[in-house]
């Protein structure tokens, strides 16, 4: 039995509770407000499983911080994460550290830091970007290593959706200026908080060897209203290091919610769709006018079994590699910051990769 310490207990929280206990986990759950411990087991818990689960253990998080664990998640607001990684990789051992999406915010403050105590201290360390793991992800990439699209000409990536659900998940909220949400340098905004299209685009272009993105050029629209700055619409326009050009496009106004990846080639195409119907992902593909749609029966929670899953199979040593993993996540990080950057001086603007996880590699 593995054990995982959930630092924040909001939705993402609780999912991660629930996702680890359907694998039989043992879970502490933690935060540094006893409000929210309670919120979670009378409300937050129940009220999407049907009830509290009695295993499960609930501490303030600066209690629990030395507590053993093979699996930390840090499920905290983005601009506390890496400072959170650092107590924890202080206080204990864990054999794998998970941090919620987005990393950090787009100063990129502390990445490369943390990149290099990870690789010193030889322990997996993921970003939650657990689209990747999906089994309409897992299909789409099979399509393509099939041969059926031929050579792919372009990567589209759409994650538009107006937040009005994350409120609803979050009912103690009352909108954006009560968290990082409403805060573009926190993390929040369309560009970090539904950046699960950024890294979805970027995982695509691993698949096919495309390199990692090279060069960034993006438009945005950013509100200031009521102490709060954010954009409210993220397009952005990407190259690869082997040339493949592409575009994403997130938001915070879409309704209904658009999430999608179109890989197009020259003799076909496969398109990724999450929620594509109620309660089914789906992948869509074919040549021409041919069409073949493949649904797939998918809940909420199943997103996070699958990323429990997962880190079962790295804990396991049966995982080569991870699509979750920190670099891949960071990876996301330099194009998130690029395109703010891109944004802010009307250019396009470069990824030098060698220069590793820090503001002066954008360029």
């Amino acid at each position: 039995m593995y054990r995982i310490k959930i630092i924040g207990a909001g939705s993402i929280g609780n999912h991660l509770a629930n996702a680890a206990r359907s694998h039989d986990w043992q879970v502490t759950l933690t935060d540094i407000d006893p409000a929210a411990l309670d919120r979670a087991r009378q409300s937050i818990y129940p009220g999407r499983y049907g009830k509290w689960d009695e295993a499960i253990a609930l501490k303030l998080s600066g209690d629990a911080m030395s507590d053993p664990a093979d699996v930390v998640f840090i499920g905290t607001p983005p601009d506390s994460h890496i400072k959170i990684a650092n107590a924890v990789l202080d206080a204990s051992r864990p054999r794998a550290l998970i941090i919620e999406k987005p990393l950090c915010g787009p100063d990129l403050a502390g990445c490369a830091t943390l990149w290099d105590r990870v690789k010193k201290d030889g322990l997996f360390a993921g970003v939650g970007y657990n689209h990747t793991l999906g089994r309409n992800t897992v299909l789409a990439e099979e399509l393509l290593r099939s041969g059926l699209t031929g050579p792919v000409s372009t990567i589209s990536a759409r994650t538009r959706e107006h937040w009005g659900g994350i409120f609803k998940a979050h009912p103690w909220l009352s909108g954006p200026s009560d968290s990082y949400l409403g805060f573009w340098k926190r993390g929040g905004g369309a560009a970090g908080e539904h950046s699960h299209a950024i890294n979805i685009w970027q995982h695509f272009a691993h698949v096919l060897g495309a390199g990692k993105v090279a060069e960034v050029s993006a438009t945005m629209d950013i509100v200031k209203d009521t102490g709060t700055e954010y954009d409210r619409l993220c397009f952005i326009t990407l190259k690869s290091e082997g040339g493949l050009i592409g575009d994403v496009i997130q938001d915070v106004v879409t309704q209904p919610t658009e999430k999608s990846c179109r890989i197009q080639g020259r003799d076909g195409y496969v398109d990724w769709r999450v929620n594509h119907r109620p309660g089914h992902d789906a992948v869509l593909s074919g040549k021409g006018d041919a069409v073949e749609e493949q649904a797939i029966a998918k809940t909420r929670a199943d997103d996070f079994k699958a990323e429990i899953a997962h880190l079962e199979a790295v804990l396991g040593g049966s995982a080569e590699s991870s699509p979750i993993s920190l670099e891949r996540g960071l990876d996301t990080m330099m194009v998130i910051a690029a395109a703010f950057k891109s944004n802010e001086l009307g250019r396009r603007v470069s990824i030098d990769w060698k220069a590793g996880y820090r503001p002066e590699a954008l360029r």
